[in-house]
C-alpha cells in the first residue's frame, strides 16, 4: 500500500486533485473520502463528477446515494446519517460492481462493507483565514491519499498535480 500526502491551499487545489484522479478512472473504481465537516469531501466529489461531464453533483446527505450518468455512471454516497440497521437494506456493496465509479463520503462509518481495492483520501483542515468581521473560513486541506493497489492512479495524479504547480509559477 502506498501513501502520499498533498497539501491543498485552496478549493481549486482540491478540484485539480479530483480532476487528475478522474483522468485515471476505471469501471468499478471505489473512492472513499474521510474527514471532518467542511474539509473538502463534497468539493472533491463535485469536481470529480464535473470532470466526468456531470453537472449538478450535490451533497447527498439526505439521500444517502445519488446516481448520475456521465462517461461512466457515478454513484455518490454520503453515509453520515446512515443508521447501522439500514446498511444491509441499501445494498451498498452492489454498487461496487455496477461498472461505474463509487465515491463514498464518511467511508469510515461503513468500513466493514468497503472493498479491499479502493482509493482512500483523508482530508484534514490545517488552516483558517480570518476576516476583519471576525468570521473565518477553512482554506487548506491536508489530503493524505492512500491507495490500496499498485499505486498507478495516485502516481499519475500526483505527477499531473505537480505539473499544475509548476505552471502556476
Amino acid at each position: 500500500m502506498e501513501e502520499y500526502k498533498l497539501t491543498m491551499r485552496s478549493e481549486e487545489d482540491t478540484v485539480h486533485l479530483a480532476q487528475n484522479i478522474e483522468s485515471e478512472k476505471f469501471p468499478n473504481m471505489v473512492i472513499c473520502l474521510y474527514g471532518e465537516l467542511g474539509s473538502g469531501k463534497t468539493v472533491f466529489a463535485k469536481a470529480f463528477g464535473h470532470a466526468m461531464g456531470i453537472d449538478g453533483v450535490t451533497s447527498s446527505t439526505f439521500n444517502i446515494i445519488k446516481e448520475y450518468n456521465g462517461e461512466l455512471p457515478l454513484y455518490h454516497m454520503d453515509v453520515y446519517r446512515l443508521e447501522d440497521e439500514n446498511i444491509d437494506n441499501l445494498g451498498i456493496e452492489e454498487y461496487f460492481e455496477k461498472g461505474g465509479v463509487t465515491i463514498i463520503e464518511w467511508a469510515d462509518l461503513i468500513e466493514d462493507y468497503l472493498p479491499e481495492e479502493r482509493l482512500d483520501i483523508k482530508f484534514k483542515v490545517i488552516d483558517k483565514v480570518k476576516y476583519n468581521n471576525g468570521a473565518s473560513d477553512d482554506i487548506a486541506q491536508n489530503a493524505t491519499v492512500t491507495l490500496r493497489d499498485d499505486g498507478q492512479i495516485i502516481k499519475s495524479a500526483q505527477a499531473n498535480n505537480n505539473s499544475n504547480d509548476n505552471n502556476d509559477n
